[in-house]
């Protein structure tokens, strides 16, 4: 079979990168070009999982990187690696557990030690908490609710993988609700309703994600109403997830509405930079990768939205420094993101580093520019220094030149020094962290 050249991949990989969008997963950076061949590009993927995701929702986007790296068409087939059990991630997760009644599905990497918190999840995470040391006493029903990739299916298998390292023998129900909707109506067609409520209504823990496909399934939601009454008197835990509160899902009967309002509802909001920037480093970390400190401050004060996102940026990083044979380095993580964020997003300016850094140190922008070098301006000014250095795209020169005229060696040397600062002194890495935060608000 005819190899495939390595340039000719790493086309391919790079139009992948500037248009696959959420598409990509940080397990992309796990594929492999077997051959092209007769028009046939193969690809290696970790497993079965992984092989199906790229077939359900990457087939298109390898198909069009193919034909436009190669200028022909060219067709695209994902194939298993033979032992098909290397660890992957996202919708297509190696490395599940699964029961023998089928209802446990657990992701290895989703627990509580992986998990970051913040002030947009912290209430989720300590109710999960709670409920994973006293199930069904502390918080029943607990609904966790919040938009797409911010951590409710983590929090909810976290919560499972504890319970069941607390107690092995405890039943625990934990899927989708499309899952369960499509139990149910299997159920009924094959006549087997006996077994379908024994499954549920018997568990110790039914953990349901995407709740608010339950909408509008009259028949289902009587048979849930049921299974809940029953698992609650009982004082069996229930845990469910939505992407908003129960009195807001449409379609939604008023007495499960009422029912899931009966114990703890929890919202998780969108990440703020600190728990970003938290989010980055431990993604990172889990996955062996190394990533500057500044390319960590680039991906999380370039992306806002969610966990999910920030994985694939750091994906896309990773498989560019990877086809191309770079080390990870700002201007590199800068062009593997840079397409999506320059539709989005105006390039950061002096200017807003200026007034950002002023407001902080309650300096005057005249102070900065002149040859005081007393602390209380000359600190203020090196970081300054320091942001322009890693934020924007100004020569030294230039950035010497907003200084009052300075030259190049007093910005290198202003870099260093905060570089050397900000690594001994905690709270002064926290200041840049937050000063990076306010900047990306400018935007």
């Amino acid at each position: 079979m005819g190899t495939l050249d390595r340039t000719l991949w790493q086309k391919i990989i790079q139009h992948v990168i500037a248009s696959g969008g959420n598409t990509i997963r940080p397990w992309f950076t796990q594929l492999e070009p077997v051959s092209l061949e007769h028009g046939l590009l193969e690809i290696a993927v970790p497993g079965p999982r992984e092989q199906k995701y790229c077939r359900l929702h990457a087939m298109r986007l390898f198909t069009e990187a193919a034909q436009i790296a190669t200028g022909r068409l060219v067709g695209v087939c994902f194939l298993t690696r033979a032992d098909g059990a290397e660890e992957g991630d996202g919708p297509a997760q190696a490395g599940e557990v699964l029961e023998e009644n089928g209802t446990l599905n657990l992701n290895n990497t989703y627990t509580f030690e992986s998990f970051v918190t913040g002030p947009c999840n912290r209430l989720a995470h300590a109710a999960c908490l709670a409920v994973s040391e006293l199930p069904g006493k502390t918080y029943n029903p607990l609904f966790i609710h919040g938009s797409v990739g911010l951590g409710k299916t983590h929090l909810l298998q976290a919560t499972c993988h504890k319970i069941k390292d607390q107690d092995p023998q405890a039943r625990i129900c934990i899927l989708s609700c499309e899952a369960f909707v499509n139990s149910f109506i299997q159920a009924v067609e094959h006549g087997e309703l006996h077994k379908f409520r024994y499954c549920y209504r018997h568990a110790d823990i039914l953990a349901i994600d995407d709740i608010q496909f339950l909408a509008d399934q009259e028949q289902t939601q009587e048979e849930f109403f049921h299974t809940f009454n029953t698992l609650y008197q009982s004082q069996k835990q229930i845990i469910l997830s939505g992407d908003r509160g129960p009195g807001a899902i449409p379609g939604l009967e008023e007495r499960l509405v009422s029912r899931f309002n009966w114990g703890l509802v929890a919202r998780i909001t969108q990440p703020c930079y600190e728990t970003r920037v938290a989010i980055v480093h431990k993604k990172a970390y889990m996955r062996g990768i190394e990533l500057p400190q500044d390319v960590v401050c680039f991906i999380a004060g370039s992306i806002d939205s969610n966990s999910r996102e920030l994985e694939g940026a750091i994906a896309k990083v990773t498989m560019l420094a990877q086809v191309t044979d770079q080390p990870i380095s700002l201007r590199l993580a800068e062009e593997a993101l840079g397409a999506e964020l320059t539709a989005t997003r105006r390039e950061i300016t002096i200017e807003d580093i200026l007034r950002t850094v002023t407001a902080r140190f309650n300096v005057r922008l005249a102070d900065l520019q002149s040859r005081k070098r007393s602390r209380s301006v000359a600190l203020p000014r090196q970081i300054c220094m320091f942001l322009a250095r890693n934020l924007t795209r100004h020569s030294l020169a230039e950035i010497g030149g907003y200084f009052g005229g300075r030259d190049h060696t007093t910005v290198l040397h202003a870099n260093r020094t905060v570089e050397l600062a900000r690594q001994q002194n905690p709270q002064l890495q926290a200041t840049l962290d937050r000063l990076i935060q306010d900047v990306h608000a400018t935007l």
